[in-house]
C-alpha cells in the first residue's frame, strides 16, 4: 500500500481523533436591543430624573451661598460648595433634641402598628366570628377618611385624656392602621393550614399557634408595616402642628419651619440644609430595609 494518507473527503484539524464530533460555538455577537428594550428604559430613566431631580436640587441649593441661590439663570452645580448652612442648621434650632423626639414618636408608632396590625389581621384572616367581614369592611372605609376630617375628635378626645402637649398625644392615636390591618390580613391569608392543623393535634390553643407558629412565619409581613409606618410619620407635620404646643414636644417637620424666619425670610440655603438632614435618618432605615420589604411584598405570592 501507498505510504501517502487516504482522505475521507474531510481534513481533522491535528491532535482530534476522527470520531469526535464537531462542537458548534454559540453565536457570541451582541443582540441588539428591541424597540420595546429601549422604550422601556427611556420611561425607567424619565421617572428616575422626576423622582430624584428636586432631590438632587435641594442638595445642591443647600450648598450654595444665599446670593448665589438667587442667580439667573440657575446652575445646577454650586460653584463654589460651601457647608456654612450645615452648620446654621444646628445654630438655629436644637437638632439632638428634634431628632430625639421624632425618633420616639415614630418608632413607637412603627412598634404599635406592627403589633395592632399582627393581632387585627390574624383575627379577620384565621378567626371565625360573627360580623367579621362587616367588621373588615368598616375597617376598609377608614382608609377613605382623610386625616383633616377626624383631627378634631382625635384633639378632643387626647384633651379629655389630659394627653394634651404630649408626645403621646401624636403616639396613640396613630397605633391604629387600616391598611396594615389589611396588609396583615392578607399576608396570613397567604400562609398554608398545614402548620396550625398539626399543632392543633398537639394540643396548642389558638394564641398559642398564633404565637409560636404564625408569627415567626409573618415576620416579613410586619417588618413591611414598620417600615412604611416609620417613613410616613417621620415626615409628618399636619398632627404634630395640632397636637402639640412647646418647643420642647417638636418633632423635626416642625423644627425645620422655624428655620425660614419670621414671614419667610430665613436663608433658602439654610432651610433646605435642614431638608436633607431630616432625610438622612427614613434613607438609611429604607436602604437597610428594603430587602425585607422587597422579600416582604413577594413572599404571599410564593407561598
Amino acid at each position: 500500500m501507498s505510504s501517502q494518507t487516504l482522505h475521507t473527503g474531510t481534513d481533522l484539524p491535528s491532535g482530534s481523533t476522527s470520531g469526535t464530533p464537531t462542537t458548534h460555538r454559540p453565536d457570541r455577537r451582541r443582540r441588539r436591543p428591541t424597540a420595546g428594550t429601549v422604550g422601556r428604559y427611556a420611561a425607567l430613566a424619565v421617572a428616575a430624573a422626576l423622582t430624584l431631580g428636586p432631590v438632587l436640587w435641594t442638595l445642591s441649593t443647600s450648598l450654595r451661598t444665599p446670593s448665589e441661590s438667587f442667580n439667573l439663570p440657575p446652575s445646577f452645580l454650586p460653584v463654589n460648595p460651601d457647608f456654612t448652612a450645615y452648620q446654621e442648621v444646628f445654630k438655629q434650632i436644637n437638632v439632638a433634641l428634634l431628632v430625639l423626639n421624632s425618633a420616639l414618636v415614630t418608632g413607637l408608632i412603627a412598634l404599635g402598628q406592627m403589633a395592632s396590625a399582627t393581632l387585627a389581621g390574624y383575627a379577620f384572616a384565621r378567626l371565625d366570628f360573627r360580623g367579621k367581614n362587616a367588621i373588615f369592611s368598616l375597617v376598609l372605609a377608614t382608609m377613605m377618611v382623610p386625616v383633616q376630617v377626624t383631627i378634631v375628635p382625635v384633639f378632643m378626645l387626647v384633651r379629655g385624656m389630659g394627653l394634651s402637649d404630649t408626645l403621646l398625644a401624636l403616639i396613640l392615636p396613630a397605633i391604629p392602621t387600616a391598611f396594615g390591618t389589611f396588609l396583615m390580613r392578607q399576608y396570613f391569608l397567604g400562609l398554608p393550614n398545614d402548620f396550625a392543623e398539626a399543632a392543633a393535634l398537639d394540643g396548642a390553643g389558638p394564641w398559642r399557634i398564633f404565637r409560636s407558629v404564625y408569627v415567626p412565619l409573618a415576620v416579613p409581613g410586619m417588618a413591611i408595616v414598620g417600615i412604611l409606618a416609620f417613613n410616613f410619620h417621620w415626615n409628618e407635620f399636619f398632627r404634630p402642628l395640632i397636637l402639640t404646643i412647646s418647643e420642647q414636644n417638636f418633632t423635626l417637620p416642625l423644627g425645620l419651619v422655624t428655620l425660614q424666619g419670621n414671614l419667610g425670610t430665613g436663608s433658602i440655603s439654610v432651610v433646605l440644609a435642614g431638608v436633607i438632614l431630616s432625610m438622612l435618618p427614613a434613607l438609611v432605615v429604607f436602604i437597610f430595609g428594603q430587602r425585607t420589604l422587597r422579600e416582604g411584598l413577594t413572599a404571599g405570592a410564593s407561598k
